[in-house]
């Protein structure tokens, strides 16, 4: 019995500072960095390569974008230009006396000339 009193003698107790606590254990055994998993690894590399992907679409679209701007400015300038082809020709038309109408010219015939929408 003698024996059972000094093992339970023994036992430290958690105000003991000559022992250790668990915690003060566990603060000095920190774990070295560990790699990333290969999975990681491979989501890594996957949103590098749909980052790039994504630059390149945007610099086709910034592209895109700037080739319609000069079509559609183009496109207004020939239209201008076509005005003003049509007016000069409708101008000629109507000084012209080979396109006068016919009854200006023989006195009997209804004949008129109609010029088409994009000379008018």
């Amino acid at each position: 019995m003698g024996r059972m009193v000094s093992e339970a003698n023994d036992i430290p107790l958690a105000d003991d500072d000559n022992v250790p606590s668990s915690l003060d254990q566990s603060v000095r055994k920190a774990k070295p960095a560990q790699p990333l998993p290969r999975e990681e690894s491979e989501d890594q590399e996957e949103k590098a390569r749909l980052i790039a992907s994504v630059l390149e679409l945007q610099n086709t679209l910034n592209d895109l974008s700037e080739r319609v701007d000069n079509v559609k400015e183009e496109s207004l300038k020939l239209r201008s230009e076509n005005q003003v082809l049509g007016q000069y020709i409708h101008n000629l038309m109507g000084s012209s006396s080979i396109f006068q109408p016919a009854q200006a010219r023989s006195g009997g015939n209804n004949i008129l000339f109609h010029l088409p929408a994009f000379l008018l």
